[in-house]
């Protein structure tokens, strides 16, 4: 019997945004009262929403033309689909602390403690935990994050793509732009604010996929990431 993992989370109107991101809101359109000409409804029932809310909100994946200048014809619509679905690995670095870097000896071991491997194609998700630790508290912005040194390591594997906790690949202000060079330059992607990765530790390979939308011209997209064991 297939096991379906649910990595991603729920869009909801208020929800944390990364810094200059426009924040999500979610109105009701139109009703099932108003398409049935109900009169002084007691109770309103949403038929249609509304949704404001950029590419990279929630659980979603960056397009390659989102890491540069140089890379803009790499939009999310052009992106191969065999990209967002991939067979799929996750390490466990839960005993990172905020704004912790992890570097490629670091991943290698927990590679090794794992008994598993990174192979070419792979998508590769880091549990820190950070998620459960402080959504949408006051650290919820300063999770640990990937080395331009680890990142170079991972394109160096051939992965994907990669997959974190937190609002940012790398850790903000310190890795986190050389860390969108770096995939940009290297052609991988990766997946920001997925949730449930302490479901997958030691667990071994599964199936992932996390397919975006069609977005013409997108620098991005939220995805509905599951992983199939």
């Amino acid at each position: 019997m297939l096991e379906i993992i649910d990595l991603s989370m729920e869009i909801y109107s208020g929800m944390p945004v990364f810094k200059g991101m426009p924040e999500v809101r979610i109105d009701i359109h139109d009703t099932h009262e108003a398409w049935e000409n109900i009169c002084d409804p007691t109770t309103i029932t949403p038929s249609v929403h509304k949704l404001q809310l950029s590419e990279h909100t929630g659980t979603h994946v960056d397009s390659i033309s989102h890491m540069g200048r140089g890379f803009a014809s790499q939009s999310i619509d052009k992106m191969p689909l065999c990209t967002f679905y991939t067979e799929g690995i996750c390490l466990d670095f839960s005993h990172k602390n905020l704004r912790e870097l992890i570097e490629p000896h670091e991943i290698e071991e927990a590679c090794q403690k794992s008994n598993i491997e990174i192979k070419k194609g792979d998508t590769v998700l880091f549990y820190t935990d950070h998620y459960r630790k402080h959504f949408f508290g006051d650290d919820w912005k300063n999770g640990p994050g990937l080395s331009a040194n680890s990142t170079i390591y991972l394109g160096q594997k051939a992965i994907a793509g990669f997959g974190v906790e937190t609002m940012s690949p790398g850790v903000s202000s310190v890795s986190n732009k050389d860390v969108h060079r770096i995939c940009g330059e290297m052609g991988f992607t990766h997946y920001e604010n997925l949730i449930n990765l302490h479901l997958l530790v030691g667990r071994g390979r599964f199936r992932y996929i996390a397919f975006p939308l069609k977005i013409r011209g997108g620098t991005g997209s939220p995805v509905r990431a599951v992983a199939i064991f």
